[in-house]
């Protein structure tokens, strides 16, 4: 398995992440321990129902410490599985599969408790017509890891930054002198995708008419959802955002717009219980 995803490194990730764990003095209580020749096989499973992101991932860092690693893919990224369920077979070094297995551990849970969130925020608006987006509300370092758990979950990626698309937010608009004012400054820079945040129906027609090409609602209950939803009349994406939740979900979903962020998808995800048990081989 080869695990590949623009814009990310993956050899830089791995090297760093392990470095990070091996300091200067690297695993001093595996080189003490266990004899340099011991083999061990493994297996990582999970004690949750979750949906597993980040695989290919635990694969590089197992071979980063052991090239002749033998690896047997059980399920796929993406997959939705029951708790019990195996999902990756080990076999190799066991010092390098000690030293490894922390790092890849920690990735595979991160990534595969914002997939399973994710999930479970997708499934609640089934059927409505609305598509779950993601935010910038990311550790610093992990965007591109986190944006593609949500995607594993079923969602689909926000801008990945600040250079993708412009969002003009309350403090933009404070300081240009009004809505209309920031977006005809955007437009005027030659931005082709301005995304637009208003916290009133008032800011709409403003926004519309100096060409913003999306609108974020932000923090409208549901009434004041769909009566924007209807002046805007699909003239632009439209988008509910601001502390969505997943009882509140559905309801904003049914009013008619385009799409929901959720910032709580990658900002605060809880990691998915996820093991790894080793068995010494023979000699």
């Amino acid at each position: 398995m080869s695990f590949e995803l623009p814009g990310f490194d993956l050899d830089s990730f791995v090297r760093a992440t392990l470095a990070e764990d091996l300091g200067e003095g690297g695993d001093i209580t595996s080189a003490a321990v266990i004899p340099a020749e011991a083999r061990f096989s493994g297996v990582m499973d999970s004690r949750d129902a979750i949906v597993v992101a980040g695989l290919g991932i635990a694969e590089a860092f197992f071979r980063a410490l052991d090239p002749e690693v033998g690896i047997e893919m059980l399920v796929a990224d993406g997959q939705r599985v029951p708790a019990g369920t195996d999902l990756m077979r080990l076999e190799g070094s066991a010092r390098a599969m000690l030293t490894a297995e922390r790092s890849a551990l920690n990735t595979v849970q991160h990534l595969s408790g914002i997939a399973t969130m994710t999930r479970a925020y997708v499934d609640k608006i089934v059927g409505t017509g609305a598509t779950l987006l993601d935010t910038r509300k990311t550790i610093p370092g992990l965007r591109r890891l986190e944006k593609y758990a949500t995607s594993m979950g079923g969602a689909t990626n926000h801008r990945m930054g600040l250079w993708d698309a412009a969002m003009i937010k309350d403090n933009h608009v404070a300081v240009a002198g009004g809505v209309g004012a920031a977006v005809a400054r955007a437009k005027a820079a030659g931005i082709a995708s301005i995304i637009v945040e208003v916290d009133r129906v008032d800011q709409i027609e403003p926004a519309l008419a100096a060409g913003a090409t999306h609108l974020l609602l932000d923090n409208m209950d549901a009434p004041t959802l769909r009566g924007a939803v209807t002046l805007v009349g699909g003239r632009v994406p439209t988008e509910a955002s601001g502390g969505v939740r997943l009882d509140t979900i559905r309801a904003l979903a049914e009013t008619g717009v385009t799409y929901v962020s959720v910032g709580r998808l990658t900002q605060s995800a809880p990691a998915a219980d996820i093991g790894l048990d080793f068995t010494e081989m023979p000699a």
